[in-house]
């Protein structure tokens, strides 16, 4: 107990401040115990100057304000992100590149050479200046979650953990780190252990749900979510942190919160830094039409978001969150709520409408930066349910969708859906065990029937066998942009227009929880004029205009980093000398040439934003005989760690 008393005091003078006397209250340290304070030295600039004072004597350990130092570094974040003054500062729209919002996350089993600029849960997680941590998911390993945490800190952090495993015998309710030690040869990638608590404890299998591992932190507060659908389930993954420098913070991740997902390939938003707004609201205040992909929106949309959990549940999250500042956000919120929603009652600048027609809303908001040229949307998921080819053609009729959709139509896109192979599943870095991640049946009628329609669209994650050997049979020669993530099964989940056949600019991006299923994203509309949705999801959507700051602004994949390339006479030249060698110029629509239109808009654009790409381009169509991988099917054909895979759930 004195160990403790004397660590907590320690950790209350680092962040105490001679304006912030009530910290020590937070963290259950009274002000009779707090140690002198020193005066801050006249040359200390920066933001966080009143963590770096001296401590008498030092600490055994790092100190908490250099450990913060060291953790932002490692974060890799942008300077928006670091500091709150910074995040409120407008981008110049003279500053040519932009670092991609929708960040990798760092893949364990790949080489440290491809996670550059990526992020792991223990950035996000890990920084000492975290007081209260609310996580939303799916699936949750408490132990892991908790292992993520700053060492020194994580006994003290408030943590809120929200989830829909509201039967007693819902599978999730089984601790997974019991279920990994049953099956612990299948994973690559150990858990962190926490300190003195073990990953593993000695208990049957089942007996232990979300709760029960709860139980063995004090700081840790499980809420159970209403689920009002029987066939939904709470697939939401978001983290909201609020700091003791008194600023919050929002990441929408794609990953479940256990060790698995985190050796597979997801994305990672994370707001900046929020501030403490200078003249509080309330949840009323906030309400009235808004900018898409503003700040004042993205508050509105996600209060309400958290205002569907109920008062009781997340009533105080809702509350607190109110009071920071949201106008550094360029992003537009994308969410389901499960339920019916009727459309024809619900104004969408007063109330925020969830599924399918959320995104149609937002998409509304954009033009096509190149109106005469024929799109390319890409969708890819981790899983694909049961869907009828009605349905399907709704749901890309709706991704169409643009301001000048009704009065001036662009070309029809060309569509393509990304999903593994069996053979892409067994080459990743836990071969067949990424696999249970990864759904789309096909062994029934039925499922033959979805296949069929699917199958035109189908593109490899990978690709990389069935690229080779294209190349190899042509005669030009064809630049492969690769992402670095061939050996990373997908669980991330995005849905990208580009803004041409090419793929050289983009339209808008969708980072998001929700897969291809009308559980995520909601029925179509029944005759009251209804939309029905399963489940809870939360995602994000991007657009280049959301950088233009006056000025112009285009949006481009970037492969292997967050930042494009800011010298636009050698992507010139480049995109000049592939149009001679690859591709003949071809007038669509009027325009003079896909590369020559490209040229032109490479100089007349001031802002270029990066988007992070998941897999290569351009991409590889599946061939006539193959097939996406279907975790129900057993394989007898081990993977590269000489394991076969009997078909999920016969395990």
């Amino acid at each position: 107990m004195e160990h403790v008393s004397s660590k907590r005091r320690r950790i209350s003078a680092d962040i105490s401040d001679e304006d912030h006397d009530s910290d020590c209250e937070i963290i259950g340290v009274s002000t009779a115990s707090k140690p002198p304070k020193k005066q801050r030295p006249a040359s200390t600039t920066s933001v966080y100057s009143s963590l770096r004072t001296s401590i008498s004597p030092p600490p055994t350990r790092q100190t908490l304000s250099e450990r913060h130092e060291s953790h932002t570094d490692k974060g890799k974040r942008n300077a928006a992100s670091r500091s709150p003054i910074l995040s409120q500062r407008p981008i110049s729209s003279t500053s040519r590149p932009i670092p991609s919002p929708i960040h990798l996350s760092t893949v364990n089993g790949l080489a440290e050479s491809t996670n550059v600029d990526t992020v792991s849960l223990r950035d996000i997680l890990g920084d000492p200046l975290i007081k209260e941590c609310w996580l939303y998911n799916y699936l949750i390993d408490v132990d892991f979650v908790m292992s993520q945490l700053d060492e020194d800190t994580r006994d003290l952090v408030q943590v809120k953990i929200v989830h829909g495993s509201w039967k007693e015998e819902d599978p999730n309710r089984i601790n997974i780190a019991d279920i990994r030690l049953r099956h612990q040869s299948w994973f690559r990638t150990p858990i962190l252990p926490v300190e003195g608590k073990s990953c593993f404890p000695k208990r049957p299998l089942g007996l232990m749900g979300i709760q029960e591992a709860a139980k063995r932190y004090d700081n840790v507060q499980v809420i159970t979510a209403y689920m009002a659908e029987m066939y939904g389930t709470h697939h939401s993954k978001m983290i909201i942190l609020f700091r003791h420098d008194d600023t919050a913070q929002i990441s929408i991740i794609t990953g479940n919160f256990i060790v698995r997902d985190w050796s597979m390939c997801q994305a990672v938003w994370r707001s900046p830094l929020l501030p403490l707004q200078t003249f509080p609201s309330t949840l009323q205040d906030i309400v009235g039409q808004f900018p898409m992909g503003g700040g004042y929106r993205f508050k509105r949309d996600i209060l309400q978001y958290l205002n569907s959990y109920g008062q009781r549940r997340t009533g105080p999250l809702t509350a607190e969150l109110t009071k920071y500042e949201f106008s550094s956000i360029r992003a537009a919120l994308v969410a389901s709520v499960p339920g019916k929603q009727n459309l024809r009652e619900t104004d969408p600048d007063q109330e925020t409408l969830w599924g399918w027609p959320g995104l149609k809303h937002v998409l509304r908001s954009f033009n096509p930066q190149t109106p005469k040229m024929k799109p390319h949307i890409v969708m890819q998921c981790s899983s694909v349910a049961s869907i009828s080819n009605k349905w399907m053609e709704h749901f890309q009729k709706m991704l169409r969708y643009h301001r000048s959709f009704q009065s001036s139509p662009s070309p029809v896109p060309r569509f393509s859906l990304v999903f593994p192979t069996a053979d892409e599943i067994r080459r990743s870095v836990d071969g067949y065990a990424c696999g249970g991640s990864i759904h789309m049946k096909t062994q029934t009628s039925t499922q033959r029937k979805q296949l069929v329609f699917l199958k035109p669209m189908l593109c490899h994650w990978a690709g990389d066998e069935r690229a080779n050997a294209a190349i190899a049979e042509r005669s030009e020669k064809v630049q492969v942009r690769q992402a670095q993530r061939r050996r990373a099964a997908p669980h991330i989940k995005t849905y990208i227009r580009f803004s041409d056949e090419n793929m050289t600019s983009v339209d808008w991006a969708l980072m998001t929880s929700a897969n291809l299923s009308k559980q995520a994203w909601g029925e179509e509309v029944n005759g009251k004029g209804e939309v029905r949705i399963c489940s809870y999801e939360i995602g994000i959507v991007v657009w280049p205009a959301l950088w233009d700051d006056g000025g112009e602004a285009e949006m481009v994949p970037v492969f292997g980093k967050d930042t494009p390339d800011d010298d636009y006479d050698n992507v010139d030249k480049k995109e000049e000398s592939e149009m001679d060698e690859n591709v003949e110029t071809t007038d669509d629509e009027g325009g003079d040439g896909v590369f020559a239109n490209r040229k032109e808009q490479n100089r007349q654009y001031r802002t270029r934003v990066g988007l992070r790409m998941p897999y290569d381009l351009p991409l590889v169509p599946y061939a006539e005989d193959e097939m996406p991988w279907c975790a129900a099917a057993p394989c007898s054909e081990p993977d590269w760690m000489g394991r076969t895979w009997p078909g999920f759930g016969n395990s």
